[in-house]
């Protein structure tokens, strides 16, 4: 017989949640309801997030939500810092707050994050934390078995609107508005991709790919809906693409800043497990039959931002400068061979080209000033005069051709985009 009253209390909230979590399951709750019945039963706040932290459901009050921001629990944008909970317990206040894995078949699904900000969690309510993240588990399964059928139904609908083929605009807006999206609009097209580098350095197998990728899309699905529920925001094979709403008639910075919010958002303090991403942003498209050319010019942006910038970046159509009229050019074999015209043995991948090719840019951007060039480059002032020569014999006199000058600036921007 257990004669210790803190227990008997702890073993009558478990059955009380228990009986609790039966009947959601019966019913077909949600997670808002197992955290609600985990709350009550347990006497604690309660949060379910994704993998990453992003709030899904909670049963939190404002002195719970302000006593894990006061433990720097949560990051500005918002998300849960569940890389920083440990499992057995770790410090809020005076109390304490746990993590939960919500998992089935082997595939992470979620967290849940129990509060207690006055004390202890009993070890009995750990234990009862642990059934309700298998209910949570079951319920989390089903509904991303529908939502997985919804998201790839929406995601061809968008695809035929981008290729111009879902119909009538107005029969594409009324169809967007049956998805809750509201299409006809001004939006920028957002493209987002996983950074290649950041995927091989954490994937080992094609189901891990799938798993970044789906985890990915939901980061975007469900931050786009907590700025506005009627974006629309879907996943491709490789790519996210998200449609984000803006006022004409504000500052273009304003207009910037409603992406930026999104993509920060996104991105988080990038704990939690997350993986670096890329961005491109198309200009304004004001109604439907502008979307498909938004769309070709976010993923230009995406393309050449991250051939020139590196991965991890957020790069704006209208911001291309040289690089945009090149990224018009359809046939990436034409820049290719314009770039190896003028550009000759200093368009080849070898690192002696690259090296004189870094030198050239200087020398360009320095208006071929060569005791500028030499600082810049940490050069003696002869050995830079010494490649400007080479250079001239390789290239003709662009030192004081202004015409061949510009090919040569024009073939290395091209270089760039054409990879």
């Amino acid at each position: 017989m257990i004669s210790d009253p803190e227990a008997v209390a702890a073993l009558h909230r478990a059955d009380a949640l228990h009986t609790a979590l039966s009947h959601i399951v019966l019913e077909g709750g949600d997670l808002v309801a197992i955290a609600e019945a985990v709350g009550a039963a347990l006497g604690c706040g309660v949060v379910f997030t994704s993998t990453d932290g992003r709030e899904r459901a909670a049963h939190l009050d404002e002195a719970q939500r302000e006593a894990l921001a006061g433990a720097d629990l949560v990051d500005p944008t918002g998300r849960v810092r569940v890389e920083r909970i440990d499992p057995g317990g770790t410090a809020v206040g005076e109390g304490e707050a746990l993590v939960r894995r919500v998992v089935a078949a082997g595939v992470d699904l979620a967290r849940l994050v129990a509060l207690n900000p006055d004390g202890k969690i009993h070890s009995s309510d750990a234990h009862a934390l642990e059934r309700a993240a298998i209910v949570a588990a079951l319920l989390v399964t089903r509904v991303e078995a529908v939502t997985a059928v919804e998201n790839k139904y929406r995601g061809d609908f968008l695809r035929d609107v981008f290729l111009g083929r879902a119909g009538e605009e107005d029969y594409v807006a009324e169809h967007a508005q049956a998805f809750g999206w509201h299409l006809d609009r001004p939006v920028m097209v957002v493209v987002a991709v996983l950074d290649p580098d950041a995927v091989a350095a954490l994937v080992s197998s094609p189901e891990d790919r799938r798993a970044w990728q789906d985890r990915f899309a939901n980061a975007w699905r469900q931050v786009s809906a907590g700025v506005d529920g009627s974006i629309a925001s879907v996943a491709f094979s490789r790519e996210v693409v998200t449609l984000v709403p803006v006022d004409t008639d504000a500052d273009p910075a304003s207009t910037h800043a409603a992406v930026d919010r999104i993509v920060e958002a996104v991105r988080g303090d990038r704990g939690g497990g997350r993986i670096s991403f890329s961005a491109g942003v198309s200009r304004v498209a004001h109604d439907l039959g502008e979307l498909p050319e938004a769309f070709r010019q976010a993923q230009r942006a995406v393309e050449i931002g991250r051939r020139v910038h590196g991965g991890g970046t957020v790069t704006r159509f209208d911001q291309l400068g040289l690089h945009r009229l090149l990224a018009l050019v359809p046939d990436g074999a034409e820049l290719t061979a314009f770039a190896a015209d003028v550009l000759g043995p200093l368009a080849e991948r070898t690192p002696e080209a690259a090296d004189l090719r870094e030198t050239l840019q200087v020398l360009l951007d320095t208006n071929f000033n060569v005791a500028e060039a030499a600082r810049a480059q940490f050069f003696h002032y002869n050995t830079m005069r010494y490649r400007v020569g080479k250079l001239q014999r390789i290239l003709g006199p662009v030192a004081t051709d202004p015409h061949l000058r510009l090919d040569v600036a024009v073939a290395l921007r091209a270089l760039e985009i054409a990879g």
